[in-house]
Protein backbone atom coordinates (compact mmCIF):
# COMPACT_ATOMS: atom_id res chain seq x y z
CA UNK A 1 0.00 0.00 0.00
CA UNK A 2 1.27 3.46 -0.92
CA UNK A 3 2.18 5.87 1.89
CA UNK A 4 0.11 8.97 2.58
CA UNK A 5 2.57 10.87 0.35
CA UNK A 6 2.94 8.92 -2.91
CA UNK A 7 6.34 9.26 -4.59
CA UNK A 8 4.66 10.39 -7.78
CA UNK A 9 3.98 13.76 -6.12
CA UNK A 10 7.61 14.32 -5.10
CA UNK A 11 8.48 16.33 -8.22
CA UNK A 12 5.69 18.80 -7.52
CA UNK A 13 6.61 19.05 -3.83
CA UNK A 14 10.26 19.57 -4.65
CA UNK A 15 9.38 22.37 -7.06
CA UNK A 16 7.19 23.97 -4.39
CA UNK A 17 10.01 23.88 -1.85
CA UNK A 18 12.53 25.29 -4.31
CA UNK A 19 10.03 27.99 -5.25
CA UNK A 20 9.51 28.99 -1.60
CA UNK A 21 13.24 29.10 -0.86
CA UNK A 22 14.02 31.01 -4.04
CA UNK A 23 11.41 33.67 -3.34
CA UNK A 24 12.75 33.92 0.21
CA UNK A 25 16.18 34.63 -1.25
CA UNK A 26 14.91 37.00 -3.97
CA UNK A 27 17.34 39.68 -2.78
CA UNK A 28 20.35 37.45 -3.47
CA UNK A 29 20.51 38.20 -7.18
CA UNK A 30 19.32 37.50 -10.74
CA UNK A 31 20.05 33.79 -10.71
CA UNK A 32 17.87 33.16 -7.67
CA UNK A 33 15.09 35.29 -9.14
CA UNK A 34 15.12 33.29 -12.38
CA UNK A 35 15.03 30.07 -10.34
CA UNK A 36 12.04 31.42 -8.38
CA UNK A 37 10.13 32.27 -11.55
CA UNK A 38 10.91 28.93 -13.24
CA UNK A 39 9.95 26.89 -10.19
CA UNK A 40 6.76 28.93 -9.79
CA UNK A 41 5.77 28.12 -13.38
CA UNK A 42 6.33 24.42 -12.70
CA UNK A 43 4.25 24.57 -9.54
CA UNK A 44 1.39 26.21 -11.48
CA UNK A 45 1.61 23.48 -14.15
CA UNK A 46 1.57 20.79 -11.46
CA UNK A 47 -1.43 22.28 -9.69
CA UNK A 48 -3.23 22.56 -13.04
CA UNK A 49 -2.51 18.86 -13.61
CA UNK A 50 -4.12 18.02 -10.26
CA UNK A 51 -7.15 20.25 -10.87
CA UNK A 52 -8.09 19.14 -14.39
CA UNK A 53 -10.24 16.04 -14.93
CA UNK A 54 -9.67 15.11 -18.58
CA UNK A 55 -6.42 13.20 -18.06
CA UNK A 56 -6.07 10.65 -15.25
CA UNK A 57 -2.36 10.39 -15.98
CA UNK A 58 -1.85 14.10 -15.29
CA UNK A 59 -3.83 13.90 -12.03
CA UNK A 60 -1.89 10.86 -10.80
CA UNK A 61 1.53 12.07 -11.97
CA UNK A 62 1.58 15.87 -11.83
CA UNK A 63 4.56 17.45 -13.58
CA UNK A 64 6.48 14.23 -14.28
CA UNK A 65 3.79 13.09 -16.75
CA UNK A 66 5.03 15.83 -19.07
CA UNK A 67 8.34 14.01 -19.44
CA UNK A 68 6.40 11.20 -21.08
CA UNK A 69 4.45 13.64 -23.25
CA UNK A 70 7.70 15.24 -24.40
CA UNK A 71 9.29 11.97 -25.49
CA UNK A 72 6.04 10.86 -27.12
CA UNK A 73 6.13 14.09 -29.12
CA UNK A 74 9.78 13.77 -30.21
CA UNK A 75 9.69 9.97 -30.70
CA UNK A 76 8.96 10.12 -34.46
CA UNK A 77 11.83 12.56 -34.96
CA UNK A 78 14.22 10.53 -32.80
CA UNK A 79 13.24 7.38 -34.68
CA UNK A 80 13.67 8.99 -38.08
CA UNK A 81 16.98 10.74 -37.42
CA UNK A 82 18.66 8.64 -34.70
CA UNK A 83 17.22 5.11 -34.40
CA UNK A 84 16.02 4.22 -37.91
CA UNK A 85 18.43 2.31 -40.14
CA UNK A 86 19.27 3.61 -43.61
CA UNK A 87 17.12 0.99 -45.36
CA UNK A 88 14.17 0.79 -42.98
CA UNK A 89 11.06 1.90 -44.90
CA UNK A 90 8.71 3.73 -42.53
CA UNK A 91 7.20 4.54 -44.97
CA UNK A 92 10.25 5.71 -46.95
CA UNK A 93 13.81 4.85 -45.92
CA UNK A 94 16.59 7.34 -45.35
CA UNK A 95 18.30 6.05 -48.50
CA UNK A 96 15.17 6.66 -50.60
CA UNK A 97 14.70 10.16 -49.24
CA UNK A 98 18.39 10.94 -49.67
CA UNK A 99 18.55 9.86 -53.30
CA UNK A 100 15.57 12.08 -54.18
CA UNK A 101 17.17 15.10 -52.54
CA UNK A 102 20.55 14.42 -54.15
CA UNK A 103 19.00 14.14 -57.59
CA UNK A 104 16.79 17.18 -56.97
CA UNK A 105 19.89 19.22 -56.10
CA UNK A 106 22.00 17.74 -58.93
CA UNK A 107 24.33 16.38 -56.25
CA UNK A 108 26.44 13.23 -56.50
CA UNK A 109 24.14 10.24 -55.88
CA UNK A 110 26.58 7.30 -56.01
CA UNK A 111 27.24 4.90 -53.11
CA UNK A 112 30.72 3.71 -52.02
CA UNK A 113 31.91 0.36 -50.68
CA UNK A 114 29.12 -1.86 -51.96
CA UNK A 115 25.46 -2.47 -51.18
CA UNK A 116 24.07 -2.31 -47.66
CA UNK A 117 21.21 -4.64 -48.62
CA UNK A 118 21.13 -8.31 -47.70
CA UNK A 119 21.17 -9.94 -51.11
CA UNK A 120 20.36 -13.33 -49.63
CA UNK A 121 17.21 -12.19 -47.83
CA UNK A 122 13.85 -13.33 -49.16
CA UNK A 123 12.17 -10.88 -51.56
CA UNK A 124 15.48 -9.28 -52.53
CA UNK A 125 15.19 -8.35 -56.22
CA UNK A 126 17.58 -7.46 -58.99
CA UNK A 127 17.48 -6.73 -62.71
CA UNK A 128 19.38 -9.01 -65.05
CA UNK A 129 21.94 -7.27 -67.23
CA UNK A 130 23.30 -8.13 -70.66
CA UNK A 131 26.89 -8.82 -71.68
CA UNK A 132 26.02 -6.77 -74.77
CA UNK A 133 24.73 -3.46 -73.38
CA UNK A 134 22.83 -1.11 -75.65
CA UNK A 135 23.48 2.57 -76.32
CA UNK A 136 20.58 5.01 -75.87
CA UNK A 137 20.99 8.59 -77.00
CA UNK A 138 18.13 10.23 -75.06
CA UNK A 139 16.53 9.68 -71.67
CA UNK A 140 13.27 11.54 -72.43
CA UNK A 141 11.26 8.33 -72.74
CA UNK A 142 7.66 8.91 -73.81
CA UNK A 143 4.47 6.94 -74.44
CA UNK A 144 1.61 7.92 -76.75
CA UNK A 145 -1.83 7.95 -75.11
CA UNK A 146 -5.14 8.23 -76.97
CA UNK A 147 -3.79 7.69 -80.44
CA UNK A 148 -7.39 7.38 -81.71
CA UNK A 149 -8.38 10.71 -80.13
CA UNK A 150 -8.54 14.07 -81.84
CA UNK A 151 -5.77 15.35 -79.55
CA UNK A 152 -3.54 12.46 -78.41
CA UNK A 153 -0.92 13.08 -75.75
CA UNK A 154 2.73 12.09 -75.66
CA UNK A 155 3.44 11.51 -71.96
CA UNK A 156 6.69 11.05 -70.10
CA UNK A 157 7.08 7.65 -68.46
CA UNK A 158 7.42 9.48 -65.10
CA UNK A 159 4.91 12.09 -63.93
CA UNK A 160 3.44 13.84 -60.88
CA UNK A 161 0.61 11.89 -59.29
CA UNK A 162 -2.64 13.37 -57.97
CA UNK A 163 -2.30 15.90 -55.12
CA UNK A 164 -5.15 18.38 -54.63
CA UNK A 165 -5.08 22.08 -53.88
CA UNK A 166 -6.14 22.01 -50.26
CA UNK A 167 -4.04 18.94 -49.52
CA UNK A 168 -0.87 20.75 -50.60
CA UNK A 169 -0.08 24.43 -50.57
CA UNK A 170 -0.35 27.03 -53.33
CA UNK A 171 3.42 27.41 -53.60
CA UNK A 172 3.88 23.63 -53.71
CA UNK A 173 1.47 23.47 -56.65
CA UNK A 174 3.22 26.36 -58.37
CA UNK A 175 6.61 24.68 -58.00
CA UNK A 176 5.36 21.27 -59.13
CA UNK A 177 3.71 22.69 -62.22
CA UNK A 178 6.69 24.81 -63.19
CA UNK A 179 8.93 21.78 -62.72
CA UNK A 180 6.59 19.76 -64.94
CA UNK A 181 6.71 22.49 -67.60
CA UNK A 182 10.49 22.53 -67.59
CA UNK A 183 10.78 18.75 -67.71
CA UNK A 184 7.93 18.19 -70.21
CA UNK A 185 5.97 15.82 -67.98
CA UNK A 186 2.45 16.07 -66.60
CA UNK A 187 1.01 17.25 -63.30
CA UNK A 188 -2.19 15.57 -62.05
CA UNK A 189 -4.52 18.01 -60.27
CA UNK A 190 -6.02 15.55 -57.81
CA UNK A 191 -9.76 15.71 -57.20
CA UNK A 192 -9.59 19.22 -55.69
CA UNK A 193 -9.99 20.61 -59.22
CA UNK A 194 -7.93 22.82 -61.51
CA UNK A 195 -6.90 25.82 -59.41
CA UNK A 196 -5.40 29.12 -60.51
CA UNK A 197 -2.08 27.91 -59.09
CA UNK A 198 -2.05 24.97 -61.52
CA UNK A 199 -2.44 27.38 -64.43
CA UNK A 200 0.12 30.06 -63.57
CA UNK A 201 3.16 28.39 -65.12
CA UNK A 202 1.56 26.47 -67.99
CA UNK A 203 2.76 22.95 -67.25
CA UNK A 204 0.84 20.02 -68.74
CA UNK A 205 -2.22 19.09 -66.68
CA UNK A 206 -4.19 15.89 -66.20
CA UNK A 207 -7.51 17.00 -64.73
CA UNK A 208 -8.81 14.48 -62.22
CA UNK A 209 -12.54 14.29 -61.52
CA UNK A 210 -13.52 12.55 -58.32
CA UNK A 211 -17.00 11.78 -57.07
CA UNK A 212 -17.46 15.43 -56.03
CA UNK A 213 -16.82 16.58 -59.64
CA UNK A 214 -15.14 19.67 -58.19
CA UNK A 215 -14.71 22.41 -60.75
CA UNK A 216 -17.34 20.74 -62.95
CA UNK A 217 -20.35 20.55 -60.68
CA UNK A 218 -23.65 22.25 -60.00
CA UNK A 219 -22.93 21.43 -56.37
CA UNK A 220 -20.64 18.86 -54.80
CA UNK A 221 -21.46 15.46 -56.29
CA UNK A 222 -23.70 16.75 -59.11
CA UNK A 223 -21.91 16.85 -62.48
CA UNK A 224 -22.28 19.84 -64.83
CA UNK A 225 -21.47 19.23 -68.48
CA UNK A 226 -21.22 22.95 -69.24
CA UNK A 227 -18.74 23.68 -66.48
CA UNK A 228 -16.70 20.62 -67.37
CA UNK A 229 -16.52 21.53 -71.05
CA UNK A 230 -15.37 25.07 -70.24
CA UNK A 231 -12.31 23.91 -68.28
CA UNK A 232 -11.59 20.78 -70.32
CA UNK A 233 -11.19 22.94 -73.43
CA UNK A 234 -8.15 24.69 -71.94
CA UNK A 235 -5.04 23.95 -73.98
CA UNK A 236 -3.09 23.22 -70.80
CA UNK A 237 -5.40 20.31 -69.94
CA UNK A 238 -4.00 17.31 -71.81
CA UNK A 239 -6.04 14.41 -70.41
CA UNK A 240 -9.13 13.72 -68.28
CA UNK A 241 -8.99 11.19 -65.42
CA UNK A 242 -12.04 9.91 -63.52
CA UNK A 243 -11.07 8.86 -59.99
CA UNK A 244 -12.98 5.75 -58.97
CA UNK A 245 -10.83 5.13 -55.90
CA UNK A 246 -7.37 5.89 -54.59
CA UNK A 247 -4.74 3.81 -52.87
CA UNK A 248 -4.65 5.91 -49.68
CA UNK A 249 -8.28 5.31 -48.77
CA UNK A 250 -10.12 3.22 -51.38
CA UNK A 251 -13.90 3.23 -51.10
CA UNK A 252 -13.81 6.22 -48.75
CA UNK A 253 -15.23 9.68 -49.39
CA UNK A 254 -14.25 12.86 -47.61
CA UNK A 255 -15.56 16.05 -46.02
CA UNK A 256 -13.91 19.46 -45.96
CA UNK A 257 -15.67 21.17 -43.02
CA UNK A 258 -17.46 24.45 -43.69
CA UNK A 259 -14.98 26.62 -41.70
CA UNK A 260 -12.16 25.43 -44.00
CA UNK A 261 -14.06 26.17 -47.22
CA UNK A 262 -12.50 29.55 -47.93
CA UNK A 263 -13.60 31.81 -50.77
CA UNK A 264 -10.63 30.62 -52.81
CA UNK A 265 -11.31 26.91 -52.29
CA UNK A 266 -15.03 27.44 -52.92
CA UNK A 267 -14.29 29.19 -56.22
CA UNK A 268 -11.79 26.51 -57.27
CA UNK A 269 -14.09 23.61 -56.49
CA UNK A 270 -17.32 25.26 -57.61
CA UNK A 271 -19.08 24.83 -54.27
CA UNK A 272 -20.75 27.19 -51.82
CA UNK A 273 -18.57 28.96 -49.31
CA UNK A 274 -19.40 28.27 -45.67
CA UNK A 275 -20.93 24.85 -46.31
CA UNK A 276 -19.43 21.41 -45.82
CA UNK A 277 -17.68 20.32 -49.03
CA UNK A 278 -18.57 16.64 -49.35
CA UNK A 279 -16.72 14.23 -51.61
CA UNK A 280 -19.05 11.21 -51.73
CA UNK A 281 -17.78 7.66 -51.50
CA UNK A 282 -19.46 6.82 -54.82
CA UNK A 283 -20.22 8.53 -58.13
CA UNK A 284 -23.64 9.88 -59.05
CA UNK A 285 -23.00 10.11 -62.83
CA UNK A 286 -23.03 6.31 -63.24
CA UNK A 287 -23.72 3.19 -61.18
CA UNK A 288 -22.75 0.31 -63.51
CA UNK A 289 -19.60 -0.68 -65.42
CA UNK A 290 -21.30 0.13 -68.73
CA UNK A 291 -22.42 3.46 -67.28
CA UNK A 292 -18.82 4.26 -66.36
CA UNK A 293 -17.65 3.68 -69.93
CA UNK A 294 -20.46 5.78 -71.36
CA UNK A 295 -19.37 8.54 -68.96
CA UNK A 296 -15.79 8.15 -70.24
CA UNK A 297 -17.04 8.51 -73.81
CA UNK A 298 -19.12 11.58 -72.91
CA UNK A 299 -16.21 13.34 -71.20
CA UNK A 300 -13.98 12.57 -74.17
CA UNK A 301 -16.58 14.18 -76.44
CA UNK A 302 -17.10 17.22 -74.18
CA UNK A 303 -13.36 17.79 -73.91
CA UNK A 304 -12.94 17.97 -77.67
CA UNK A 305 -11.42 14.54 -78.08
CA UNK A 306 -8.80 14.53 -75.33
CA UNK A 307 -7.58 11.19 -73.95
CA UNK A 308 -9.94 10.13 -71.17
CA UNK A 309 -9.61 7.31 -68.68
CA UNK A 310 -9.97 6.43 -65.04
CA UNK A 311 -7.93 5.71 -61.92
CA UNK A 312 -8.75 2.96 -59.47
CA UNK A 313 -7.39 0.94 -56.61
CA UNK A 314 -8.30 -2.72 -57.04
CA UNK A 315 -10.68 -4.18 -54.47
CA UNK A 316 -13.36 -6.74 -55.35
CA UNK A 317 -12.07 -8.53 -58.47
CA UNK A 318 -15.55 -8.97 -59.96
CA UNK A 319 -16.02 -5.18 -60.11
CA UNK A 320 -12.90 -4.74 -62.22
CA UNK A 321 -13.88 -7.75 -64.33
CA UNK A 322 -17.30 -6.14 -64.85
CA UNK A 323 -15.61 -3.00 -66.20
CA UNK A 324 -13.43 -5.11 -68.48
CA UNK A 325 -16.44 -7.03 -69.79
CA UNK A 326 -18.27 -3.75 -70.37
CA UNK A 327 -15.49 -2.74 -72.75
CA UNK A 328 -16.47 -5.68 -74.94
CA UNK A 329 -20.25 -5.20 -74.65
CA UNK A 330 -20.26 -1.44 -75.29
CA UNK A 331 -17.27 -1.22 -77.60
CA UNK A 332 -16.15 1.81 -75.56
CA UNK A 333 -12.56 1.78 -74.39
CA UNK A 334 -10.87 4.18 -71.99
CA UNK A 335 -7.72 5.63 -73.45
CA UNK A 336 -5.88 4.83 -70.26
CA UNK A 337 -6.25 3.31 -66.80
CA UNK A 338 -4.17 4.39 -63.81
CA UNK A 339 -3.75 1.69 -61.17
CA UNK A 340 -3.17 3.11 -57.69
CA UNK A 341 -1.64 0.73 -55.17
CA UNK A 342 -2.77 0.41 -51.58
CA UNK A 343 0.66 1.64 -50.42
CA UNK A 344 -0.10 5.10 -51.84
CA UNK A 345 -1.12 8.05 -49.77
CA UNK A 346 -0.05 11.70 -49.66
CA UNK A 347 -3.23 12.64 -47.83
CA UNK A 348 -4.17 11.52 -44.35
CA UNK A 349 -6.40 8.47 -44.06
CA UNK A 350 -7.77 6.28 -41.25
CA UNK A 351 -5.24 3.73 -40.03
CA UNK A 352 -7.38 0.80 -41.13
CA UNK A 353 -7.52 2.12 -44.70
CA UNK A 354 -3.83 3.01 -44.83
CA UNK A 355 -2.71 -0.42 -43.67
CA UNK A 356 -5.38 -2.92 -44.67
CA UNK A 357 -7.70 -1.77 -47.47
CA UNK A 358 -6.95 -2.07 -51.18
CA UNK A 359 -4.60 -4.32 -53.15
CA UNK A 360 -0.92 -3.37 -53.23
CA UNK A 361 0.32 -2.02 -56.54
CA UNK A 362 2.04 -5.12 -57.90
CA UNK A 363 -0.93 -7.47 -57.55
CA UNK A 364 -3.38 -4.80 -58.70
CA UNK A 365 -1.31 -3.84 -61.74
CA UNK A 366 -0.76 -7.42 -62.87
CA UNK A 367 -4.49 -8.16 -62.62
CA UNK A 368 -5.45 -5.15 -64.75
CA UNK A 369 -2.68 -5.82 -67.27
CA UNK A 370 -3.53 -9.53 -67.53
CA UNK A 371 -7.23 -8.84 -68.04
CA UNK A 372 -6.61 -6.43 -70.92
CA UNK A 373 -4.08 -8.80 -72.48
CA UNK A 374 -6.54 -11.69 -72.15
CA UNK A 375 -9.23 -9.64 -73.94
CA UNK A 376 -6.73 -8.63 -76.64
CA UNK A 377 -7.22 -4.95 -75.70
CA UNK A 378 -3.86 -4.18 -74.14
CA UNK A 379 -2.41 -2.41 -77.17
CA UNK A 380 -5.39 -0.06 -77.27
CA UNK A 381 -5.52 0.86 -73.57
CA UNK A 382 -2.50 2.39 -71.85
CA UNK A 383 -1.80 1.69 -68.18
CA UNK A 384 -0.25 4.08 -65.66
CA UNK A 385 0.72 3.03 -62.14
CA UNK A 386 1.40 4.76 -58.84
CA UNK A 387 2.49 3.52 -55.42
CA UNK A 388 5.87 4.24 -53.73
CA UNK A 389 7.73 4.85 -56.99
CA UNK A 390 10.95 6.68 -56.11
CA UNK A 391 13.98 5.34 -57.97
CA UNK A 392 14.70 4.09 -61.48
CA UNK A 393 14.53 0.52 -60.14
CA UNK A 394 10.99 1.21 -58.91
CA UNK A 395 10.15 2.52 -62.38
CA UNK A 396 11.73 -0.45 -64.14
CA UNK A 397 10.05 -3.03 -61.91
CA UNK A 398 6.61 -1.41 -62.33
CA UNK A 399 7.00 -1.11 -66.09
CA UNK A 400 8.20 -4.72 -66.28
CA UNK A 401 4.98 -6.11 -64.75
CA UNK A 402 2.57 -4.23 -66.98
CA UNK A 403 2.63 -0.44 -66.73
CA UNK A 404 3.33 1.94 -69.62
CA UNK A 405 4.26 4.80 -67.31
CA UNK A 406 4.49 5.63 -63.60
CA UNK A 407 3.28 8.46 -61.41
CA UNK A 408 4.74 9.58 -58.09
CA UNK A 409 3.44 11.95 -55.44
CA UNK A 410 5.61 11.56 -52.35
CA UNK A 411 8.80 11.39 -54.42
CA UNK A 412 8.07 14.82 -55.84
CA UNK A 413 7.12 16.03 -52.36
CA UNK A 414 10.63 15.05 -51.21
CA UNK A 415 12.00 17.03 -54.15
CA UNK A 416 10.06 20.04 -52.83
CA UNK A 417 11.76 19.64 -49.45
CA UNK A 418 9.35 17.35 -47.56
CA UNK A 419 11.15 15.75 -44.59
CA UNK A 420 8.54 13.03 -43.91
CA UNK A 421 7.47 14.67 -40.66
CA UNK A 422 4.09 12.96 -41.19
CA UNK A 423 2.19 16.06 -40.10
CA UNK A 424 0.32 16.49 -43.40
CA UNK A 425 -3.07 16.29 -41.66
CA UNK A 426 -2.29 18.91 -39.01
CA UNK A 427 -1.84 21.97 -41.27
CA UNK A 428 1.54 22.44 -39.57
CA UNK A 429 3.80 21.03 -42.28
CA UNK A 430 7.31 22.28 -41.35
CA UNK A 431 8.40 22.67 -44.99
CA UNK A 432 5.34 24.49 -46.35
CA UNK A 433 4.37 21.65 -48.69
CA UNK A 434 1.21 20.19 -47.10
CA UNK A 435 -0.33 23.21 -45.41
CA UNK A 436 -2.72 26.06 -46.14
CA UNK A 437 -1.08 28.32 -43.54
CA UNK A 438 0.41 31.24 -45.52
CA UNK A 439 2.93 31.87 -42.75
CA UNK A 440 4.38 28.48 -43.62
CA UNK A 441 3.88 28.04 -47.37
CA UNK A 442 5.09 31.55 -48.19
CA UNK A 443 8.55 30.39 -47.11
CA UNK A 444 8.64 27.76 -49.89
CA UNK A 445 10.66 29.36 -52.70
CA UNK A 446 8.93 28.49 -55.97
CA UNK A 447 11.80 29.00 -58.47
CA UNK A 448 14.26 27.00 -56.36
CA UNK A 449 11.84 24.12 -55.72
CA UNK A 450 10.63 24.05 -59.33
CA UNK A 451 14.23 23.51 -60.44
CA UNK A 452 14.53 20.65 -57.94
CA UNK A 453 11.35 19.02 -59.22
CA UNK A 454 12.65 19.17 -62.79
CA UNK A 455 16.09 17.90 -61.72
CA UNK A 456 14.64 14.95 -59.82
CA UNK A 457 12.60 13.93 -62.86
CA UNK A 458 15.50 14.27 -65.27
CA UNK A 459 18.08 12.51 -63.12
CA UNK A 460 15.70 9.63 -62.36
CA UNK A 461 15.14 9.12 -66.09
CA UNK A 462 18.90 9.29 -66.67
CA UNK A 463 19.26 6.48 -64.14
CA UNK A 464 16.49 4.53 -65.92
CA UNK A 465 18.36 4.97 -69.20
CA UNK A 466 21.48 3.48 -67.63
CA UNK A 467 19.50 0.51 -66.32
CA UNK A 468 18.01 -0.10 -69.76
CA UNK A 469 21.43 0.11 -71.39
CA UNK A 470 22.82 -2.40 -68.91
CA UNK A 471 19.93 -4.76 -69.73
CA UNK A 472 20.59 -4.39 -73.47
CA UNK A 473 17.25 -2.63 -74.13
CA UNK A 474 16.29 0.47 -76.12
CA UNK A 475 13.09 1.71 -74.44
CA UNK A 476 11.21 1.12 -71.17
CA UNK A 477 8.40 -0.56 -73.14
CA UNK A 478 10.77 -3.49 -73.74
CA UNK A 479 10.99 -4.31 -70.04
CA UNK A 480 9.21 -7.51 -69.06
CA UNK A 481 8.82 -9.72 -65.99
CA UNK A 482 11.69 -11.89 -67.19
CA UNK A 483 14.09 -9.03 -66.41
CA UNK A 484 13.28 -8.90 -62.69
CA UNK A 485 14.59 -11.69 -60.46
CA UNK A 486 13.36 -12.27 -56.90
CA UNK A 487 14.83 -14.39 -54.14
CA UNK A 488 12.01 -16.57 -52.81
CA UNK A 489 14.11 -18.53 -50.28
CA UNK A 490 17.73 -18.57 -49.10
CA UNK A 491 18.67 -20.96 -51.92
CA UNK A 492 16.08 -20.31 -54.64
CA UNK A 493 15.48 -17.40 -57.01
CA UNK A 494 12.86 -16.98 -59.72
CA UNK A 495 12.04 -14.38 -62.35
CA UNK A 496 8.73 -12.59 -62.01
CA UNK A 497 7.78 -14.22 -65.33
CA UNK A 498 8.00 -17.67 -63.76
CA UNK A 499 6.72 -16.60 -60.35
CA UNK A 500 3.42 -15.22 -61.66
CA UNK A 501 0.88 -16.45 -64.20
CA UNK A 502 0.74 -13.95 -67.10
CA UNK A 503 -2.04 -14.35 -69.69
CA UNK A 504 -1.50 -14.67 -73.41
CA UNK A 505 -3.12 -12.22 -75.88
CA UNK A 506 -6.78 -13.14 -76.42
CA UNK A 507 -6.69 -15.98 -73.88
CA UNK A 508 -9.83 -14.79 -72.07
CA UNK A 509 -11.77 -14.75 -75.32
CA UNK A 510 -11.35 -18.51 -75.69
CA UNK A 511 -11.51 -19.84 -72.13
CA UNK A 512 -10.93 -19.03 -68.49
CA UNK A 513 -7.22 -19.41 -67.70
CA UNK A 514 -5.77 -21.50 -64.87
CA UNK A 515 -5.56 -18.51 -62.60
CA UNK A 516 -7.33 -18.56 -59.23
CA UNK A 517 -8.93 -15.12 -59.41
CA UNK A 518 -10.15 -15.54 -62.99
CA UNK A 519 -11.38 -19.06 -62.26
CA UNK A 520 -13.43 -17.85 -59.31
CA UNK A 521 -14.86 -14.52 -60.52
CA UNK A 522 -14.61 -14.08 -64.29
CA UNK A 523 -17.84 -15.88 -65.23
CA UNK A 524 -19.72 -14.21 -62.36
CA UNK A 525 -18.74 -10.64 -63.26
CA UNK A 526 -21.43 -8.55 -64.98
CA UNK A 527 -20.95 -5.60 -67.34
CA UNK A 528 -24.30 -4.14 -66.25
CA UNK A 529 -23.76 -4.25 -62.49
CA UNK A 530 -21.11 -3.93 -59.79
CA UNK A 531 -23.10 -6.38 -57.63
CA UNK A 532 -21.25 -9.36 -56.15
CA UNK A 533 -21.80 -12.90 -57.49
CA UNK A 534 -25.12 -14.42 -56.40
CA UNK A 535 -23.51 -17.09 -54.21
CA UNK A 536 -21.50 -14.48 -52.33
CA UNK A 537 -24.61 -12.38 -51.79
CA UNK A 538 -26.38 -15.40 -50.35
CA UNK A 539 -23.51 -16.14 -48.02
CA UNK A 540 -23.44 -12.55 -46.79
CA UNK A 541 -26.98 -12.99 -45.51
CA UNK A 542 -25.93 -15.95 -43.41
CA UNK A 543 -23.02 -16.66 -41.09
CA UNK A 544 -23.01 -20.29 -42.14
CA UNK A 545 -20.29 -21.00 -44.67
Amino acid sequence: MESWLPSRYLALIACALVCALAFAGWHLGLGVRLLAIASAVLVVVGLADLAQKRSTLRRNYPLICHVRFFFEYVRPMLRQYVVESDNEEVPFSHVQRAVVKQRAKNALDVRPFGSELDMYAERYEWINHSIRPSRIDRHDFRIDIGTQCATPYSASVFNISAMSFGAISPNAIRALNEGARRGRFYHDTGEGSLSSYHRENGGDIVWELGSGYFGACERAGVFSEARFAEKAALEQVKMIEIKLSQGAKPGHGGVLPAPKVSAEIAATRGVAMGEDCISPARHSAFDTPEGLLRFVARLRELSGGKPTGFKLAIGHPWEWFGIAKAMTTTGILPDFIVVDGGEGGTGAAPLEFTDHVGAPLREALMLVHDTLVGLDLRERVRIGASGKVITAVDLARTLAIGADWCNAARGFMFALGCIQSQSCHTDRCPTGVATQDPRRWNKLDVPDKAARVANFHENTLRALKELLQAAGLEHPSELGPEHVIRRVSPNEVRSLASLHRFLEPGELLASVPEHAVFQRFWHEARPDSFAPPADLSARRRSKSR
